[in-house]
């Protein structure tokens, strides 16, 4: 059954492009984007990555967690982050169970979705359409209207 807003986002625990492990529940009081995207370094997931980057002093300032989820390596997202100096965490679902939980998850890649949760680990927006090259202010045009 698909999430929707309202539901509690699943918890997960993931490693991210060291090999650090990031669960959602610790970011509990703390406003959280999950993006779900295809695969490192290509253009689509470099232009939303990188729109995200530009404007991530807006995020900080208002004291969002920026998590990026696909199925590639901690290899792959630590070139990624360095390559295009990715301010925020890239995590690694090789399984695909984050994103199964999170109906994200497609054969060979990831479906491009967001998750905006709460500081109570509530989700409050989905986003399923996204546009990568707005994609960053529409995010942040949605924590500041709510």
């Amino acid at each position: 059954m698909p999430l929707e807003i309202g539901d509690q986002a699943p918890d997960f625990s993931l490693p991210d492009e060291n090999g650090q492990i990031h669960r959602l529940s610790q970011y509990r009081g703390q406003k959280v984007v999950v993006y779900f995207y295809p695969k490192d370094d290509t253009p689509g997931c470099t232009k939303e990555a990188c729109g995200i980057r530009d404007l991530f002093s807006q995020f900080t300032d208002n004291k969002i967690v920026v998590l990026g989820v696909n199925y590639d390596n901690a290899a792959s997202h630590r070139k990624f982050k360095e390559k295009h100096n990715l301010p925020f965490h890239l995590l690694s679902d090789g399984d695909k169970s984050v994103s199964k939980q999170y109906d994200a998850d497609g054969m060979f890649f990831p479906s491009r979705k967001t998750y905006l949760v709460d500081e109570e680990g509530i989700l409050i927006n989905i986003f399923e359409n996204v546009n990568v090259l707005t994609h960053a202010e529409e995010i942040l045009r949605y924590f500041e209207s709510n």
